[in-house]
């Protein structure tokens, strides 16, 4: 596992990017990261979600929320793993059920190019079919919660399926067969490009209203007790 902490934000255009440690585009499958979380047996509660007019940005929570927790995530990387379940994914989810902030995705699929194999793009395609049953939310949770070894192309179409099953109401005709024929190719593109454009060198990539988290306060984003906390002052704040 390649791993590396950004000195400082990227600008690109108005976004400045935070890059903590993490999944980079030059991932090696011989290389492992340093642990995995256990998994979380509580799925999250049911937010609203949407896609945004530009065609790549997931909303989960009050669009009209005051306050924007911006990702970047690729579904293969184990760092993005750690951040959505033991680290600080968890509190802000918890804020956005307040209505206190909304949640926007931004869904990379580089570790395929890094690690061979279609998974992260399987994976993407996948969960936007999700987001339109309205269980994107739900079905992002079960992904990292069983998410494969990233070295193992193991986000297969069998597999998406079956992981699928877990989230009530969302297997059926129209979204099985969005699986299957990778009914959101050009989507799965376009959200890779707008995660190449963004500034952002790795996954996890965390924007609070699109800008970064101080440097030398760059740790709570894997401490789910104190990204908390901060969050909290941050939106108070605002």
């Amino acid at each position: 596992m390649r791993r590396w902490r950004r000195v400082a934000g990227v600008a690109v255009g108005a976004v400045v990017a935070l890059v903590a440690v993490g999944c980079g585009p030059e991932e090696s499958a011989a290389e492992k990261p340093a642990g995995k979380p256990a998994p979380v047996t509580t799925p999250y509660k049911v937010l609203p979600e949407r896609l945004e007019s530009d065609g790549t940005t997931i909303t989960v929570g009050d669009p009209a929320a005051r306050r924007t927790v911006a990702l970047y995530e690729d579904p293969r990387c184990p760092v993005c793993r750690t951040f959505e379940e033991t680290g600080g994914a968890p509190a802000a989810l918890d804020l956005a059920r307040e209505r206190t902030v909304k949640m926007q995705y931004t869904l990379a699929s580089f570790l395929d190019k890094s690690l061979g194999g279609h998974g992260s793009v399987r994976a993407v395609n996948a969960l936007r079919a999700a987001l339109e049953q309205g269980k994107f939310a739900e079905y992002h949770a079960v992904l990292y919660r069983d998410q494969p070894e990233e070295s193992v192309d193991g986000f297969t179409t069998a597999r998406l399926l079956e992981l699928a099953s877990k989230v009530p109401g969302l297997r059926g005709a129209r979204f099985d067969k969005a699986v299957e024929d990778m009914a959101y190719r050009s989507f799965v593109t376009r959200s890779e490009a707008a995660f190449e454009s963004s500034g952002a060198e790795g996954t996890p990539t965390v924007l609070l209203d699109g800008a970064a988290i101080p440097q030398d306060q760059q740790s709570v984003v894997f401490d789910r007790g104190q990204f908390a906390k901060y969050l909290t002052l941050w939106a108070a704040a605002g």
